[in-house]
């Protein structure tokens, strides 16, 4: 539960000060719970100086299908920006991360769970052609339900044209890097994730293509202890690092220098962002 103060951490039950919070990037201090963060949120918690420049971000959803539901896609649309501040669930920014400088996506499941669009999917291969252009690694921070399904096929597609794009990226040598926070689902694992040169995820994220309730409709028996978390899929050689989000910036770093040569792609010493009340919530 939130208040203009603090919030009680939704394991443990710890009150903690809004200010110790944000001073643990939104950790719990005590049982290493880790809250859901924003897309500028998290790109503050990652990049040098907590600063970037963004790309894209004149890039907007539309309703190519005039889709309804239980609501009018458009009404779910015009909503979620109202709340997130975004015109849709990802910001394309450049930055550095120990000096290094990158290009990196960040999705927010406050917007209509992260879904991947056809707008998160042009930002995807815009940015993939920006590391490619100047030889930086790419960086995609994955936080979503998978394939918006109010915009059908033309959502599907996007998981075709991102391989396109990264299997780009592997042919010219430049590193593809994937941080999967909680959760991480559906197309955008098998888009954006798996096929990275390095996956790390944060503690006890939710990774996985289906939702566990329908694997195990189909298997017919119960699913195993951590199905589909972090330690699970790091135990199997599924990812590479499960790391705590306070040391993630500076893992980040060190492998970034190990794998980057760094004279070929200068801290480009982005402008401060201007961060909305939206992005500071703990939770989504």
């Amino acid at each position: 539960m939130a208040s203009a103060f603090g919030t009680a951490c939704d394991r443990c039950g710890r009150s903690l000060h809004r200010r110790d919070l944000e001073a643990h990037l939104h950790v719990c201090p005590d049982c290493r719970h880790h809250w859901r963060l924003g897309a500028a949120a998290r790109l503050r918690t990652l990049l040098d100086d907590g600063s970037w420049r963004e790309h894209d971000a004149e890039l907007v959803s539309t309703d190519p299908l005039s889709f309804n539901d239980r609501r009018a896609y458009a009404d779910r649309l015009t909503d979620a920006m109202a709340v997130t501040g975004l015109r849709d669930a990802a910001i394309a920014a450049t930055g550095a991360i120990g000096g290094v400088a990158v290009e990196v996506v960040a999705m927010d499941h406050r917007f209509l769970g992260g879904t991947l669009g056809m707008v998160l999917g042009e930002k995807v291969v815009r940015a993939s052609d920006r590391a490619r252009a100047a030889r930086r690694p790419l960086l995609l921070v994955c936080a979503s339900s998978g394939a918006r399904i109010m915009e059908g096929a033309l959502s599907l597609m996007q998981m075709a044209k991102i391989g396109v794009a990264l299997g780009q990226l592997d042919r010219d040598g430049i590193p593809h890097l994937a941080l999967l926070t909680d959760p991480t689902t559906g197309g955008v694992v098998s888009a954006c994730a798996m096929g990275a040169d390095l996956i790390l995820a944060e503690p006890e994220a939710q990774i996985g293509f289906a939702p566990p309730a329908t694997i195990r409709q189909t298997i017919g028996r119960p699913l195993p202890d951590g199905f589909q978390r972090s330690e699970y899929l790091l135990d199997h050689g599924l990812i590479d690092l499960v790391v705590d989000r306070r040391e993630l910036r500076d893992v980040l770093g060190r492998l970034l220098g190990l794998i980057t040569d760094s004279a070929t792609a200068p801290d480009p010493r982005p402008a401060q962002p201007t961060a909305s009340d939206a992005d500071k919530r703990p939770t989504e």
